[in-house]
């Protein structure tokens, strides 16, 4: 099938990461259809507006738009309404509706979100300790962990991982290795929550070949032979449920659908251990 292609410009005064949310998830709907994405991050003043009105218009497209600034939003509303391009405030709407609801008054601060507060510290520490208990690096500590993810290679522990981190949720991974033990601990752990994750054979394999031929390396039939790879997940599956381990099928999950999935165990699991 062929693509088309058009030209997405993201100005913010921020990151842009919401700027890159948001259109990403619109642009998902359109099959056949891919966006060119041109952003401008940190834009606070006439002349950064200006580098950003300049590149735009060398290559028209669809403009989005995240500033605080009356008079920046203005300008760009004006320069995209006198060439004819789509412009619109993302988050005036969502505004708008608090604004009417809450009765009271924006402070109009760039970047308010990403306030030093305990949030974002918790999100740092989060992420450095799943940084040093990735792929089993790190045995010890693992009842400091929200979440601990077990299974074989290719089942996406690690981003998994590191989505969840960026939540603010400790996680470790450890991998489910033919012929090697688990960490003793891990049988007996109660407050963090463990999952399984698995995925079909034949995805599992296709995963794995890709991975050889990106490091050129030598095909190591165990590892990319279909019987031996059913068997290793049996075998997760057999551990999981030995220990009552929820277990999540990533074989047709995106990597956020498995940490949705996962951060609702997480909480009916924090709830259980309340009731203890």
């Amino acid at each position: 099938m062929n693509r088309s292609y058009f030209h997405l410009h993201l100005v913010s005064d921020s990151t842009g990461e919401t700027l890159l949310a948001v259109s990403r998830a619109v642009a998902a709907q359109y099959e056949g259809i891919s966006a060119i994405e041109h952003v401008y991050p940190l834009v606070r003043s006439q002349t950064q507006l200006e580098r950003a009105l300049s590149a735009i218009g060398a290559e028209p497209g669809i403009v989005l738009y995240t500033l605080v600034n009356e008079e920046l939003a203005g300008e760009l509303e004006r320069v995209c309404a006198a060439e004819s391009m789509p412009v619109l405030s993302v988050l005036d709407p969502v505004v708008n509706l608090f604004q009417s609801y809450l009765g009271t008054e924006t402070i109009a601060r760039p970047g308010a979100q990403h306030t030093l507060n305990a949030e974002y510290f918790k999100r740092i520490d989060a992420m450095n300790y799943t940084l040093a208990h990735d792929d089993g690096q790190t045995g010890t500590d693992l009842g400091a962990a929200d979440v601990i993810l077990v299974g074989v290679s290719r089942t996406s522990k690690t981003p998994t991982a590191i989505y969840l981190a960026n939540r603010g949720i400790k996680t470790a991974n450890v991998p489910l290795v033919p012929g090697l033990p688990l960490p003793e601990s891990l049988g007996g752990m109660k407050n963090p929550l463990v999952v399984g994750l698995v995925a079909s054979p034949d995805r599992i394999v296709q995963i794995r070949q890709n991975r050889l031929l990106s490091l050129n390396a030598n095909d190591d039939s165990a590892y990319v032979d279909r019987d031996a790879v059913a068997a290793e997940i049996a075998e997760s599956r057999k551990l999981c449920a030995r220990y009552d381990w929820p277990v999540i099928d990533v074989t047709r999950r995106s990597i956020e659908e498995t940490a949705a999935a996962i951060m609702e165990l997480l909480g009916a699991h924090r709830l259980k251990l309340v009731d203890l």
